[in-house]
């Protein structure tokens, strides 16, 4: 039986790819429980470092599986929150807070629930052939796996309304320009961008990359006074441990990892 998402191993670097080409890679039930429990594992392993998710064919995502949606839907209110809503956000939610850097590789579309996964994760860069679009609207839903949250807050109200209100296609340019990716590369240099940018965050402190992730998503909707405080309890957890007195150490001998000029 095929399986929803490959999983393979590189070095410290995991790679999930989502498998339903000829279904556009739809987020079906079967798909986000085994990206769940992909994570969970990975989470777990600590010869894993950072995680790149990216899809088959031509889609990264085309989002939600509408007639598996639909059937829900048919059931009633509470069996499609329980098995569409909060399974979806339930994702959403896990990739947010992963304590290892995720990395979407958009490869194509990336609709409705493909773009909600690119708006959770921590990086992002597309494929110059990569095309978005918040379409929920078209069938009469709100998006639910947490669009009409997290976008608002990633590229301002009045651009995430425009997006979320009429449904239409976005470019790759236009998401970086709005801050949803952090980098576009042609098709064949995809894989290989995402690879090197886990690298660049590889060189440090896997403890210290768990505790800055931590420290930005769960300041980044508090105040201020709030942020500060949970940024300082970050980084109490990192200075009472042995890694970081032995990174000052690598750094006062010359041997820390370098900064790069990047553009």
């Amino acid at each position: 039986m095929t399986k929803t998402v490959i999983y393979e191993q590189r070095d410290q670097v995991a790679l999930l790819t989502l498998n339903r080409p000829k279904k556009l890679n739809a987020l079906n039930y079967e798909t986000i429980d085994r990206l769940m429990s992909l994570l969970n594992q990975i989470e777990d392993d600590d010869t894993i470092q950072a995680v790149i998710l990216t899809g088959n064919g031509r889609a990264f995502s085309a989002g939600g599986d509408i007639p598996e949606f639909t059937q829900s839907i048919e059931q009633g209110v509470d069996v499609a929150l329980k098995q569409f809503c909060r399974r979806g956000q339930n994702l959403t939610k896990y990739l947010e807070n992963f304590p290892k850097p995720i990395i979407a590789a958009v490869n194509g579309l990336a609709f409705g629930g493909g773009c909600e996964i690119t708006e959770a994760v921590h990086l992002a860069i597309a494929s110059k052939d990569a095309i978005f679009a918040k379409p929920e609207i078209n069938i009469g839903i709100p998006p639910i796996f947490g669009g009409t949250q997290r976008l608002p807050r990633l590229v301002g109200r009045k651009r995430a309304l425009e997006l979320l209100l009429t449904g239409d296609y976005f470019s790759a340019e236009r998401a970086y320009q709005m801050g949803l990716i952090n980098k576009i590369v042609s098709p064949e240099e995809l894989l290989p961008a995402a690879f090197k940018m886990a690298a660049r965050i590889l060189r440090h402190s896997p403890l210290t990359t768990a505790r800055i992730i931590s420290a930005v998503t769960r300041g980044i909707n508090t105040t201020i006074d709030e942020g500060l405080h949970i940024e300082a309890e970050q980084f109490a957890r990192m200075a009472a441990s042995d890694d970081v007195k032995l990174r000052l150490n690598d750094w006062q001998k010359g041997v820390a990892p370098k900064s790069e000029l990047i553009s």
